[in-house]
């Protein structure tokens, strides 16, 4: 077992919501569990009565009760979650109509704006005025490419309050990713800002737009928000649609409406990464996701009133609409718009104490970078207000969980979650009862039936395979997008083990009911038949201060595959003999032979998706001179044209 970084006093679990939850189902089954392992296997073996309690405990309502808690088939997918029931989305997320603050926006240059919980709710119901009047009903398309803005929340909250279905995407997106998202998906309503602001820059986007408005033919509203663009105007923007600015398209008041839907009526539909191809459209039904959230926040975050929930985010991941379900538990969420480093690298910890947060997330990447840039927020900050921090989007290694408990503050609970845009919430998670390993993930989310399996289909533990989810959970997607018999669903999700959901990523399950997460099934490399899984690799890597960043893929070589690891430097570092000689030697040291890798090159840029993900394949796709499908969906395409044709590869 790992060194124990962290464990919480038998204090803080007294007041937590996840000991609220265990005594109330405890004493409603009379039952004894003690234990998270127990409320896990409980919540598993009896998943009707658990989501049930989660209903009840988080007071779920129905306009329309249902008929069953779970009704399924012989094997997944063949789930009905609480057939018959109806319920808002949007309702839930607006329960409080209280003076206190529900939702505060900060932007990179300081501006601050806040809503109190009435003021949010008097914001949507006149914006689902301006929505009703141009057409907007159940199952529409309300899409926006729209920064981390209260805006965009509003507009999110009196799409679904109406019964539509929300899509969003970021600026940062490039034109041919927004066409490929939207486009597939006929939007009736586009929301978007003329510019956004990133790095100190103020990026104008009018001529994209125009360009993405020639391919969405059945809009019939665009809304335009000027944000980084005040002086924009309407005869900028070419298309047959009606054009309005934000501040003309609604008026502020009155009590929003909730239209009662199906429990698995479509709420969202999220985008895969589409580095691959044009991406997938991926539906997210009302009450899955409701109930999944509720549950992450309540119980394995520890989120209530009076708690402020921060994450890292733009609106075109899906942390973005994990961050903002937190109002339905009735805590307060921090919005960020822009860079996380401007002016400098202590932006987001200063937010920390300027806005009092609670539960702070963010990815691996950028708590790399505020070790290497020498950030020590313990020395410098109060950080009174901080109980937990989130981390999620890649593995996050040995030394950032020495980082944070050294340099950033001691007592804190460190959750490393790992889930995904096709389930949009968390198969392991953070978990406020126990003790915070180095290295490793607490473990598995409630109700979810995770196991890593082998190639045989069989469960392995301490042995590195495929992790799977075995058993039904409400946040199943309810579809993908032009996929009326549920083919492309089946073949993406269950069809490399029948009946049995497969997420794609190469795990580990730990003997003390810890998981790993060891890099995407995808990208493992093989090497003489041997599966590594490539964070193994970056693990290692990060341990060595020259290198600022690392990608590691397989190159076909002689019949066999052989490991390439393509280093970024520090400035001022050169991958001479030495420096490669000191690389192998660490991942030899604290790994096997067969992960050092046959060659080390130098390049000056690791290509990432717009979320921070390094794009293995992409890289691979380059090197082999494969085509790289969709090179919109990077932060920085550019960055893979030093793979090609590279002579050092070519021995």
């Amino acid at each position: 077992m790992s060194e124990v970084m962290w464990q919480p006093t038998p204090e803080r679990i007294g007041k937590t919501r996840m000991e609220a939850f265990r005594r109330f189902v405890n004493q409603r089954h009379h039952l004894h569990i003690d234990d998270y392992p127990a409320l896990h296997q409980w919540s598993i073996d009896q998943r009707p009565d658990f989501w049930q309690a989660i209903v009840d405990f988080f007071d779920i309502r129905f306009h329309t009760q249902p008929d069953a808690v779970l009704v399924e088939g012989a094997q997944m997918p063949s789930a009905q979650w609480f057939p018959g029931a109806t319920l808002n989305f949007a309702e839930h997320l607006l329960r409080r109509r209280d003076d206190a603050i529900a939702v505060v926006a900060v932007a990179e240059n300081g501006q601050r704006e806040h809503l109190s919980w009435a003021e949010l709710a008097e914001h949507v119901a006149g914006f689902q005025k301006g929505l009703i009047a141009a057409g907007v009903g159940l199952g529409d398309r309300v899409a926006a490419c729209m920064p981390n803005t209260w805006q965009t929340l509003v507009a999110m909250l009196a799409t679904t309050s109406l019964g539509a279905i929300w899509s969003c995407s970021s600026p940062d997106f490039g034109t041919q990713g927004v066409i490929d998202r939207f486009g597939q998906i006929e939007p009736k309503v586009l929301i978007t800002c003329a510019g956004y602001r990133y790095a100190g820059k103020e990026i104008d986007q009018r001529l994209k737009i125009n360009e993405i408005l020639q391919h969405l033919p059945s809009l019939q509203q665009l809304v335009i928000v000027p944000y980084a663009q005040p002086e924009a105007h309407i005869e900028a923007f070419h298309t047959q649609a009606n054009v309005t600015l934000w501040d003309d398209f609604y008026e502020p008041g009155g009590e929003p409406d909730f239209v009662a839907v199906p429990f698995d009526h479509p709420l969202y539909i999220l985008y895969s990464s589409g580095t691959t191809g044009v991406p997938k459209c991926i539906i997210h039904g009302t009450g899955g996701v409701l109930l999944q959230h509720v549950k992450e926040h309540g119980l394995h975050c520890d989120l209530g009133p009076g708690e402020r929930l921060f994450y890292y985010t733009t609106c075109g991941w899906m942390m973005w609409n994990w961050l903002v379900s937190a109002l339905a538990v009735g805590s307060c969420v921090v919005l960020y718009d822009g860079s996380p480093f401007q002016p400098d690298a202590q932006r987001l910890i200063d937010l920390i104490d300027d806005e009092r947060i609670s539960v702070f997330g963010t990815s691996p990447k950028y708590l790399a970078t505020l070790e290497s840039s020498g950030v020590k927020p313990a020395q410098s900050h109060d950080l009174g207000s901080l109980k937990t921090l989130l981390c999620t989007g890649s593995a996050l290694s040995p030394q950032s969980y020495d980082y944070v408990y050294r340099d950033l503050k001691a007592d804190l609970c460190l959750a490393s979650m790992s889930g995904g845009t096709d389930i949009v919430s968390c198969f392991a998670n953070g978990n406020p009862w126990q003790a915070v390993r180095r290295g490793e993930m607490q473990g598995k989310s409630l109700a979810m039936a995770v196991e890593v399996w082998n190639d045989e289909g069989r469960p392995v533990i301490g042995e590195k395979g495929e992790l799977v989810c075995t058993r039904h959970f409400p946040a199943i997607p309810i579809g993908l997008w032009n996929d009326p018999d549920g083919e492309k669903l089946r073949a993406s999700y269950f069809s490399q083990f029948p009946g049995v959901w497969a997420q794609g990523d190469y795990a580990e399950q730990l003997p003390h009911g810890a998981m790993m997460i060891h890099g995407r099934s995808d990208a493992v490399l093989n090497p003489g038949g041997v599966r590594i899984g490539t964070a193994e690799i970056y693990r290692q890597v990060e341990k060595v201060p020259q290198v600022l960043d690392s990608v590691a893929i397989g190159q076909q070589w002689q019949n066999d595959v052989r490991v390439v690891l393509f280093v970024r430097l520090q400035d001022g570092q050169v991958l001479d003999d030495a420096l490669q000689q000191q690389i192998r030697q660490v991942i030899r040291a604290n790994t096997t032979p067969r992960h050092v890798p046959a060659k080390i090159v130098a390049v000056s840029d690791i290509p990432r998706t717009i979320s921070g993900k390094i794009v293995e394949l992409a890289v691979r796709n380059v090197v082999h001179g494969q085509k790289v499908k969709n090179t919109d969906a990077l932060a920085n395409p550019q960055a893979l044209e030093q793979f090609r044709d590279r002579p050092e590869l070519k021995d």
